[in-house]
């Protein structure tokens, strides 16, 4: 971006000049700081002086605006002095277009610049708003909120020098997102955006699009409804009344729209301190009710008619459930309850144990250390060395015991499974020893016989479930085809040919041989075995046919 001045311009402010020297001179993360010297630059005229004009188009002409808007869309975690620095710059970034009159391309900064700084302006209020939410401290979240409420002040300042960006305002998505929110103080400061917007230019609401303007009276609407906090109920209210003084038109789009906002806003926000503009509001609402009164009223009573019984079957069902859903509640609770007691009882008895065991422990040691004192005491000093070479050894017999214990469990509990094993070979061989030859022929003949049976068995089934499959490709082809057929008179010659195909058979023939043959390649030997009784194990090409000649597919018997 360059700092030339623009053609045409002659001695600049020093200051200015200076400025955008250091700006282009310096690093990027120490631009910011130097753009914050814009402030001392601009306070040092009075308001809409010459000037003051004459410093706000040299800081324009040397491109010093467009920086305060790029750092605005940067990462402000990497600026020194962070959101703070931003939202100071977007105080800047405001005060320098109120008053501004562009000289040189004044197209390009009406239709390009403002529209671009409001959206830059709008991007970091969302982001501030972002992390007041996300904020647990106390006195962070005040930080965010001063910082977001500093954001907003610069909006209505820019929307008050240039009111044509209003209806820009009220289109940008970012607007709609920030206003879209539960939080309440974020929430009444945006209501109060949209209140100085609609003040600046109250025939906006006519010049965007229908979608913009029912999206933010829906929110309006929403807010009154889904909330009970006043000062949220005052700024929704008032922010109707502007709408409805402003044209008819929107008082009709109100009453036909929010059929129910007549009884919303007179049963729930009356005696809330704000009486005076909701009752404005609901004269102007009953005003053009009373213009088509007849067919109005009666559709209106038969609404509050329907809502009021579905409400009352709605609260008589929930009466009969809650007596149930309390008694689950309570023994779910219960439950949870005497689970956790019998935990924590369970821990301590565990702990007391832990404690006792080590307790006995220490206590048998000290016993066994007093009692080789006592007998160290008794021994004769000339017979130490001897008794303690009997210890040693007595210790080495008692480790090599218990090594030897453990080692000897651990094989058996090894050479457990070879000992069944060598059990049952050695029980079968016993009983084949006493089985004659004629007798093994027999007992192979009937295992031969029951293995055949099985076999036999396994192609009906598995024939079977392929006739159950065919004949559920068909009744799920039929349902679609009947579901997505056109009437009868729009119907065509290639939605005849949909229900002339014959392809389909073709295709389950050849998955169903495909499918078939993988099967019979991945079977183990002994399924195998049935092949002495039948060529393959498959469905026969000739019963298989038949069943795919009677295929009713595509609304119509393929043969």
């Amino acid at each position: 971006m360059a700092n030339a001045p623009r053609a045409g311009l002659v001695a600049a402010d020093p200051r200015v000049l200076a400025l955008a020297a250091q700006v282009t001179e310096s690093r990027e993360q120490d631009i910011p700081l130097l753009l914050l010297k814009l402030k001392e630059i601009l306070s040092s005229a009075s308001l809409g002086s010459e000037e003051s004009k004459k410093i706000k188009q040299d800081i324009y002409s040397y491109d010093l605006t467009q920086y305060c808007m790029l750092v605005l869309r940067q990462d402000h975690f990497r600026l020194h002095g962070g959101w703070a620095t931003a939202a100071q710059l977007a105080e800047i970034l405001s005060h320098c277009c109120v008053g501004l009159e562009a000289k040189e391309d004044p197209e390009e900064f009406h239709k390009k610049f403002l529209p671009s700084a409001i959206d830059s302006l709008l991007v970091l209020g969302r982001r501030l708003q972002a992390r007041f939410i996300r904020a647990i401290k106390d006195e962070e979240k005040q930080d965010f909120l001063r910082w977001f409420q500093t954001v907003t002040d610069a909006i209505c300042w820019l929307l008050g020098g240039h009111i044509q960006l209003a209806a820009c305002v009220l289109q940008n998505g970012h607007f709609l997102q920030l206003l879209i929110t539960d939080d309440v103080e974020t929430g009444i400061l945006m209501m109060s955006v949209l209140h100085k917007l609609l003040k600046v230019n109250s025939s906006v609401l006519l010049q965007v699009d229908e979608e913009t303007l029912h999206s933010v009276l829906d929110e309006l609407v929403y807010k009154l409804s889904a909330t009970t906090n006043p000062v949220i109920g005052n700024a929704a209210t008032k922010l109707l009344l502007v709408v409805a003084k402003f044209c008819k038109q929107l008082v009709k789009l109100l009453t036909t729209r929010y059929k129910g906002l007549k009884g919303l806003l007179s049963k729930q926000w009356t005696g809330k301190g704000f009486d005076r503009d909701l009752s404005q509001l609901l004269d102007l609402l009953y005003l053009e009710q009373s213009n088509g009164k007849g067919e109005m009223q009666r559709q209106h009573r038969a609404a509050c008619i329907i809502q009021a019984m579905w409400r009352g079957f709605q609260t008589r069902k929930r009466l009969k459930k809650l007596p149930q859903a309390v008694t689950t509640l309570q023994r779910s609770f219960r439950a949870k309850r005497e689970q956790e007691l019998q935990y924590l009882k369970k821990q301590k008895e565990d702990e007391a144990l832990k404690l006792q065991m080590q307790l006995q422990r220490q206590r048998a040691m000290r016993l066994f250390h007093e009692r080789q004192l006592a007998l160290l005491k008794i021994v004769h000093a000339s017979q130490v060395d001897k008794y303690m070479e009997e210890m040693e050894g007595k210790s080495a017999l008692t480790i090599q015991r218990f090594w030897r214990g453990y080692r000897a469990r651990r094989n058996f509990h090894q050479q457990r499974q070879s000992l069944k094993e060598y059990k049952a070979a050695v029980v079968i061989q016993r009983a084949a020893s006493q089985m004659s030859e004629e007798r093994s022929k027999e007992l192979h003949m009937q295992a031969q016989e029951k293995l055949a049976q099985f076999l036999l068995r396994s192609r009906l089934d598995q024939r079977a479930a392929q006739r159950r499959e065919t004949l559920l490709v068909q009744v799920n082809t039929d349902v679609e085809l009947l579901m997505n057929a056109p009437g009868l008179a729009e119907t065509t010659e290639k939605d005849l040919d949909v229900f002339m195909s014959r392809s389909v058979p073709v295709a389950t023939k050849a998955r169903q041989s495909h499918n078939t043959m993988l099967k019979y390649t991945r079977w183990p030997w002994w399924k195998k075995l049935g092949d002495e009784f039948m060529e393959d194990d498959v469905i026969p090409d000739d019963d298989l046919n038949a069943e795919l000649g009677t295929l009713f597919i595509g609304g119509r018997k393929c043969c």
